[in-house]
């Protein structure tokens, strides 16, 4: 099967031009002006930026938490995220306290295998390490292709390790070639404070944020970065929300330390005024929570300085009625929000078309820069020969207004109703086939594959 996209506007990282792309089979296989070849078929790009498919390297999809499953699964996860533009995720297997990593990974297995439209990885979340965990790290990278290993600094008593297991995970990994990426929150004083609200009688969503305020996110990301250093471990914070946590990250630079960073739509975008003494802040219920307008101008700072390399979603939906869990109690809202089919279409309305950030930016840290850090470029993250032909044809002019009438995610709200952007998906390749034309979804579940992932090295 061969196809000819023509006319169009390629944008990558670092280029931005007018060409055609020639696709064969899975892979891109030509690039140039005015390419005179037959195809089984061409689409005219005319006016469309043709863009690598994007990269959400931070999803949770039917994932078991606070007595639920995230409403997404690999089949409707991974359809609503090609319906916005995003070609490839990686997931995270999230070990269970006693039991193995491989236990984990065989769980995850049987809920991805044959169900996924678009193409997958994992992540590793260690949360018991010891020496039979140990031990279990060189297979999960060498034979895996498992390259990344999460840690927790919250969740004590079900995810949270303790910074003796993270030094020696940090060892440990180093020495195979992966990377340890971390949620970086003071889970003891995040404990204290959630305790205490309760106990004064404060339960509305509103203390969920107050549980966690910037001081918790800050000085654990700190404790992280000098514990990478010390251990000289390739090292990434997931979702970093605030000032005080890209401070630390600054502080970094200083010494020549690298640290990569992601942070996430929602905190770009929107902010705490959404939390209140009502139930309707629960939709906004997550962890980190949303942060201060001070924050966001940081956070898009860092985006165009190169501070943080990465936008994901940390999609983890939760129906309106799921969140019902914790309507007398604010510790019991199932963290987590919907927001795998907004990502690149809001960062571009927002970011680009507002001038805060280059369409080479954009292309960056929604692609190119996961595909990097995360040991899938060129195969993926590029518009390049050789390359696996997942592309987006993107309008950058057409407007619409996201709701939850609209988008394919499996949950019943939007975070972004009525949103009005400007820059819409129009037709997405998934090696070399057309998954979404027309607003409509035209591959099955398990079209998309798992993709082993290379060593890291740290650079980008």
């Amino acid at each position: 099967m061969s196809l000819l996209i023509t006319n169009g506007r390629i944008v990558t990282a670092d280029e931005d031009f007018a060409g055609d792309v020639f696709i064969e089979n899975e892979t891109i296989s030509m690039i140039g002006r005015h390419l005179s070849l037959k195809a089984d078929r061409v689409i005219d790009a005319s006016g469309m930026l043709v863009l690598p498919g994007g990269i959400d390297p931070h999803v949770h999809l039917d994932m078991p938490f606070m007595g639920t499953y995230s409403s997404d699964d690999y089949a409707t996860g991974t359809a609503a995220a090609l319906h916005g533009g995003t070609t490839m995720v990686i997931d995270f297997v999230i070990q269970t306290q006693g039991k193995s990593l491989r236990d984990a990974l065989v769980e995850w297995q049987g809920r991805s295998n044959g169900k996924a439209c678009c193409d997958y990885s994992f992540h590793m979340a260690v949360t018991d390490f010891n020496e039979n965990t140990k031990a279990e790290i060189a297979s999960m990278v060498n034979d895996e292709g498992i390259t990344s290993f999460k840690t927790f600094m919250a969740y004590k008593g079900s995810l949270m390790i303790d910074d003796r297991q993270m030094a020696g995970l940090m060892e440990e990994v180093k020495r195979h070639g992966g990377m340890v990426s971390v949620h970086a929150t003071n889970g003891d004083l995040i404990d204290f404070l959630v305790t205490k609200h309760r106990a004064e009688g404060k339960l509305a969503p509103l203390y969920h944020y107050l549980s966690q305020p910037e001081i918790t996110e800050s000085e654990a990301s700190g404790r992280f970065v000098d514990m990478a250093w010390q251990t000289g471990v390739p090292s990434y914070i997931v979702h970093l929300t605030c000032e005080g946590a890209l401070n630390q990250i600054r502080r970094a630079a200083q010494r020549n330390q690298k640290v990569f960073a992601e942070t996430c739509t929602q905190y770009l975008l929107l902010d705490a005024s959404l939390y209140g003494e009502d139930f309707e802040g629960a939709k906004w219920v997550m962890s980190p929570p949303l942060r201060e307008k001070k924050d966001q101008k940081a956070l898009w700072g860092g985006l165009d300085q190169g501070s943080i390399q990465v936008v994901a979603t940390d999609h983890c939906p939760f129906t309106w009625d799921q969140k019902q869990k914790g309507k007398d109690d604010f510790s019991k809202i199932p963290n987590g929000h919907p927001g795998i089919e907004n990502r690149m279409e809001l960062l571009f309305s927002e970011g680009v078309n507002t001038g805060i950030i280059s369409v080479n930016k954009f292309v960056e840290v929604t692609s190119t820069n996961a595909a990097k850090i995360f040991g899938m470029f060129p195969k993926k993250g590029c518009v390049a020969v050789g390359s696996d032909a997942d592309l987006v044809i993107f309008d950058p002019n057409e407007e619409h207004t996201m709701s939850a009438k609209s988008h394919h995610m499996n949950v019943d709200y939007s975070a972004y109703e009525g949103w009005k952007t400007k820059g819409k998906t129009k037709t997405v390749l998934m090696r070399g086939t057309v998954a979404v034309e027309d607003g409509e979804l035209k591959v099955k579940p398990g079209h998309g594959a798992y993709v082993k992932r290379n060593k890291v090295n740290g650079i980008i």
